[in-house]
């Protein structure tokens, strides 16, 4: 609707007679003389860095049972953020998930391998030091490893082996010898699990025939996996989450397993039964490393380099370490374990018997026949 010049001139002159009335300033109010303070804000614990930069929220993707639920309570309640935990049950599966294009990670932990590809892929963050302080802690020989020679991408988390667990209360003869796994007892045969893992299950065949962890000879690959078919008709599963449980409820007797799940499946305390013992074959195993890495492109990038510090604080650390029952890479955390659980030769072996593990490490276009093998055997094995 249009407004007649009339009325706006009228309009005009009664607003400039009001603003010339209140050019007086006046004096303060008496509301605002005696009005309280402003409550000053929580302050968060001084692990927390900068509260000003972190998020609400963030998403941990990670292995299973790979944190104590603890801790993710309390980062929440000292910083205030929220952890969303996500599993995966194998470095291929966090691969492929992050190829495919799926964002929103702001806190991933691959193994040592899988390190060194996703940074040859350009798929990792370079991280801050200056605010992931707690690097300091680490032992020197968990750093600067071939997998990220300058320590630029990745922060050790726990650190471990893959050999295999037995239930005593059963099988009375244990061996240190991968021939337990792969030509087992009749008491044994079908009640055997292995890990659900190419390059762990490939990588033990390939020990016990007495060949390196990361052969590329197509033959030798080809004897592992006839190996592995012809041991199938003994396995019952293939896992690499709920194998603990299984050896735990006595569905089977004989397990493949990472260090952690064999220490605890033995631990009462911790959920176990007596009677379950870890073994480090005399053929080697895999020695592995876990780090905590940031993807290219994460979210809340600064709150996940405080999360990161935050469990490589030495009490935090060593409180992790002793519900997850690996090795920690944190050094200073070692004044916070129970002396019982540093002495345990099964989450830190001798020198003797560290002389017989490998590293697994990437395998560069021979990884195409890695997969070709696995996929053969899987189909061979029924499944």
């Amino acid at each position: 609707m249009k407004i007649k010049p009339l009325y706006i001139i009228l309009i005009l002159v009664i607003m400039l007679s009001a603003c010339g009335q209140q050019a007086t300033p006046e004096e303060p109010s008496v509301v605002a003389e005696t009005q309280a303070p402003e409550e000053p804000q929580e302050q968060v614990s001084e692990r927390c860095g900068d509260a000003t930069q972190l998020s609400d929220e963030l998403n941990f993707y990670t292995w299973v049972e790979y944190i104590d639920p603890e801790i993710k309570d309390q980062f929440e309640a000292e910083c205030g953020v929220k952890i969303n935990e996500t599993n995966f049950d194998s470095n291929e599966t966090l691969l492929a998930t992050l190829q495919a294009g799926s964002t929103g990670y702001d806190v991933i932990v691959p193994s040592d391998y899988m390190v060194q590809i996703m940074i040859e892929e350009g798929m990792l963050e370079e991280l801050d030091f200056n605010v992931i302080a707690n690097i300091k802690n680490m032992d020197s020989t968990n750093v600067n490893q071939y997998f990220d020679p300058e320590q630029k991408y990745t922060v050790p988390y726990f650190w471990g082996t893959s050999g295999f667990a037995v239930d005593t209360n059963v099988i009375s003869k244990v061996e240190d010898t991968w021939k337990m796994v792969f030509e087992p007892s009749e008491e044994a045969c079908g009640q055997i699990s292995m890990l659900d893992d190419e390059r762990e299950t490939l990588g033990a065949a390939l020990m016990y025939l007495g060949y390196g962890i990361n052969d590329t000879d197509p033959q030798h690959l080809e004897e592992a996996k006839n190996l592995l078919v012809e041991q199938s008709k003994c396995v019952k599963a293939y896992d690499s989450q709920t194998n603990d449980d299984l050896i735990v409820s006595g569905e089977v007797l004989i397990a493949h397993i990472w260090t952690g799940d064999a220490i605890l499946s033995g631990d009462p305390e911790y959920g176990g039964r007596d009677g379950i013992v870890y073994v480090i074959p005399q053929e080697g195993c895999t020695i592995w490393q876990d780090n905590l890495a940031i993807p290219v492109g994460a979210p809340n990038k600064y709150t996940a380099m405080v999360f990161i510090n935050y469990l490589s604080d030495p009490e935090i650390a060593a409180q992790n370490a002793e519900w997850v029952g690996y090795g920690t890479p944190n050094e200073a955390a070692k004044d916070f374990i129970d002396p019982e659980i540093l002495a345990d030769e099964g989450i830190y072996p001798p020198d003797d018997v560290a002389e017989r593990l490998q590293w697994i490490e990437d395998v560069g276009d021979a990884l195409e026949l890695y997969d070709r093998m696995w996929t053969e055997f899987k189909a061979g094995a029924g499944g």
